[in-house]
């Protein structure tokens, strides 16, 4: 299911630079369109963050999968931009009923027992969609016949697939909660210092990889000459290989560990993008590309293994949910942002702006994981 929601999110990634051209789009209006996503995502998440909380795992998910099966039909007959960002709307609102859903049921069905393995296969199980989703996409919009309808069509059938899988899971709804109402989310008790240090390393992955795949693409297409979308996908999907494969490591790291290394290469990959936009690198661009993904499953896995242990159990999609709404906030506001930059003054200009900026959020991170380690140290045992 988390897969199915990266996959959701990054098939069309690949595809920005070709729709631009066909339909002569501005950069802005390109990330806007990846910013719809976010958007219409954190809006589901801040009203009905806790719906699996009541209705059960299952049924949200089963909801989420409906509606991104819908958005991939939306894409693959759009005939125009309205039709882009009607289908990014859809896409988000189903990740938005079927994340923390899924989330929750990896925490509650993991059978380890160990919380740090279950954040550890969420980043797997995202960063293995969305590599898949950056390779194909690519592969047949070069290779096959209607270049931007097939890897809509792969996704629909997905679609299908997943919604049969987990319909055969059990029901799983909570006995004795009444009907469901829509609510804001609220802050279980107790727990705000660490869901800020959580919700700051996960925004911190989720924004700067915002950046890679709104404005990844082009940024591939301007270093190597390239017109070929095989390569752009390759190039993206070896930030997302290298995420998963980091994770499949961190089930031993200590969360607040792996935030503050996440923090500090997450810099250090900022560091790595403001180079290549000064030089046109394209071995500096894949020098992002791995030390950016190192840093992403540090920080990504790092705050959903913090939150995780902490969030009681009967408010625990919502405590996701409430992560996961101010990461898209963040992920959209830095999208949308640096589109505009990008239009108004170019690319390289967007980038120097927004570089700097993202490393005061990445040492805000690393700031507030020093806090709240202290606080536990000090706590009477």
């Amino acid at each position: 299911m988390l897969a199915l929601c990266l996959w959701a999110s990054g098939a069309p990634s690949v595809l920005y630079p070709a729709y631009a051209a066909a339909w002569n789009l501005a950069p802005v209006v390109m990330t806007s369109v990846f910013g719809a996503y976010p958007i219409a995502l954190l809006l589901v998440l801040l009203f009905a963050g806790g719906l699996s909380d009541t209705i059960g795992r299952r049924r949200a998910m089963l909801l989420g999968i409906t509606l991104i099966g819908v958005s991939a039909v939306v894409f693959a007959v759009a005939p125009n931009v309205g039709f882009l960002f009607a289908g990014r709307v859809l896409q988000g609102v189903g990740t938005g009923f079927a994340l923390g859903a899924a989330s929750a049921a990896l925490v509650e069905h993991n059978v380890s027992g160990n919380l740090r393995f279950a954040g550890s296969m969420a980043t797997v199980s995202t960063s293995t969609g969305l590599t898949l989703a950056l390779l194909l996409s690519g592969a047949l919009a070069e290779l096959a016949p209607l270049p931007l309808v097939l890897s809509f069509l792969v996704l629909f059938a997905l679609s299908v697939l997943a919604y049969l899988l987990v319909w055969l899971t059990p029901d799983d709804r909570p006995a004795g909660l009444a009907r469901y109402r829509p609510q804001l989310l609220r802050m279980p008790p107790g727990i705000m210092r660490v869901f800020i240090a959580s919700t700051l390393s996960v925004s911190v992955a989720y924004a700067i990889g915002a950046m890679f795949l709104s404005l990844g693409a082009q940024m591939a297409r301007q270093l190597t000459g390239t017109t070929n979308l095989i390569v752009v996908g390759g190039l993206l999907a070896v930030s997302a290989f290298v995420i998963g494969l980091t994770a499949l490591f961190l089930s031993r790291v200590h969360a607040h560990v792996a935030i503050l290394v996440g923090g500090v290469l997450s810099i250090g990959g900022l560091a790595l993008m403001a180079g290549t936009a000064a030089s046109g690198s394209i071995g500096m661009f894949l020098g992002w590309c791995v030390v950016g993904g190192i840093g992403y499953s540090f920080a990504f896995t790092g705050g959903l293994q913090l939150v995780n242990r902490t969030a009681p159990v009967a408010h625990r999609g919502a405590t996701l949910s409430m992560m996961y709404l101010f990461g898209y906030l963040l992920q959209s506001v830095t999208a949308i942002g640096a589109g505009a930059l990008a239009t108004a003054l170019g690319l390289e200009t967007a980038i120097y702006v927004a570089a700097p900026a993202l490393a005061v959020l990445c040492l805000a991170a690393i700031g507030w994981a020093v806090l709240d380690l202290a606080a536990r140290r000090r706590r009477p045992s």
